[in-house]
């Protein structure tokens, strides 16, 4: 007897892997979106003075204690998040590379509902956060580009970082994209997960610009506070 016809594995849709690329960038994105959030509330202790703010930073390095040794636990979140970080660029890639696919030529209009300015600058927006947060780490994590910075003294490094009037503005101008991204991303993932109709518009507009202005606008409190005098 004939040997039975194997049946061949049904290949991924463009419809279906779309979905599962965007459904990558929407987790990724929460997941990045949680650290920001935690990020920004961590630093508010700033405000408290040098004490609470080098406790907070050193509690970050002991936090797990002890079943975890010092630093361990932090690395193991940052490895989480240079995970999430490279599933959200290599989705974003994937899915605008199946888009200029599908539609080659350039669209004579851009409507507004659709390509909103936040949208039309999530490539570029992309490239620029990357490009602040490799600077961010620079400065005040390693202390590579910061000429006052002291290993342990995290306060130190916060105030006399963002004196430089040019460093604080190029901050407050990163928040610019950072925002954009936030507001198109938050917007996009709700549509993901199927929040997504003309009764929902509203509310999940709102919520992508609340969440937008606060991790944006919050960020910048910081560096104008310093330059203000009201940190020192």
């Amino acid at each position: 007897m004939p040997a039975a016809a194997v049946a061949p594995k049904p290949r991924a849709t463009p419809l279906r892997s779309s979905l599962a690329g965007k459904i990558a960038m929407a987790v990724s994105g929460v997941v990045l979106l949680g650290f920001v959030v935690g990020h920004f509330i961590g630093n508010l202790k700033v405000f408290q003075g040098p004490d609470a703010f080098n406790h907070y930073a050193e509690g970050l390095r002991t936090f797990g204690s002890p079943f975890f040794s010092r630093g361990q636990l932090l690395w193991l979140v940052r490895l989480v998040l240079l995970a999430a970080a490279t599933i959200h660029i290599l989705a974003a890639a994937q899915l605008t590379l199946r888009s200029r696919r599908a539609r080659p030529e350039r669209y004579a209009k851009y409507e507004p509902l659709v390509f909103s300015r936040a949208s039309r600058t999530m490539v570029w927006g992309g490239v620029a956060i990357l490009a602040f947060v490799v600077y961010h780490l620079m400065h005040l994590t390693w202390g590579t580009v910061h000429p006052s910075f002291v290993h342990g003294d995290a306060y130190n490094n916060f105030v006399s970082g963002f004196r430089v009037w040019p460093v604080s503005a190029g901050y407050v101008l990163a928040m610019v994209p950072l925002g954009l991204h936030l507001y198109h991303g938050v917007w996009s993932a709700l549509q993901t997960v199927g929040v997504s109709s003309p009764g929902r518009d509203g509310w999940r507009r709102g919520l992508a610009l609340a969440v937008a202005l606060l991790v944006a606008g919050g960020n910048c409190v910081f560096p104008l506070a310093v330059l203000a005098g009201i940190v020192r």
